[in-house]
């Protein structure tokens, strides 16, 4: 018999409570239970990055992190980043077409904000170190990287 627990989180700016079972990865019950679908699935082993969604700010492949351990915590998906206007980074993607097939682009995307919010002016070197983690299966990255810049020249501002 399993246990089913329930658990809050701060998603996207508004406290969410939900139940879950032990175990459930925290993309299945952003998708599943709060029909939030920008998190995407995709390699189900934390390859990826279609995933990816913030923690307290922190990048995480939240198919590899059980739903419990978000519990009190803000959780950012892709949905949370645009207020009124577009966050400088989807306006980055859009700018310089990074876009592709889209389907890596939420993790892309939640990626790159995590990175400007730590280096807010990095390198093109610094920017595919740190979205190394995130797969495009399109091919290209170059326009990515330049959404990336792009969004860069905007936190400057």
């Amino acid at each position: 018999m399993s246990e089913i627990n329930e658990i809050t989180i701060d998603l996207n700016g508004e406290e969410q409570t939900f139940s879950v079972k032990p175990g459930v990865p925290l993309r299945d019950a952003i998708r599943n239970e709060l029909q939030m679908t920008g998190t995407k699935e995709a390699c189900e082993v934390g390859e990826c990055g279609s995933c990816m969604t913030l923690i307290e700010g922190t990048p995480v492949k939240s198919c590899l992190v059980p739903a419990h351990q978000a519990n009190g915590k803000e959780v950012t998906t892709v949905e949370g980043l645009a207020d009124d206007d577009l966050h400088p980074v989807q306006e980055g993607f859009i700018e310089e077409f990074g876009l592709q097939c889209g389907y890596c682009t939420p993790g892309f995307i939640i990626s790159s904000v995590a990175l400007l919010e730590e280096n807010p002016n990095p390198s093109r070197e610094e920017i595919k170190q740190y979205l190394k983690g995130n797969l495009c299966r399109c091919t290209g990255y170059t326009k990515i990287f330049d959404a990336v810049e792009h969004a860069a020249e905007a936190y400057d501002e």
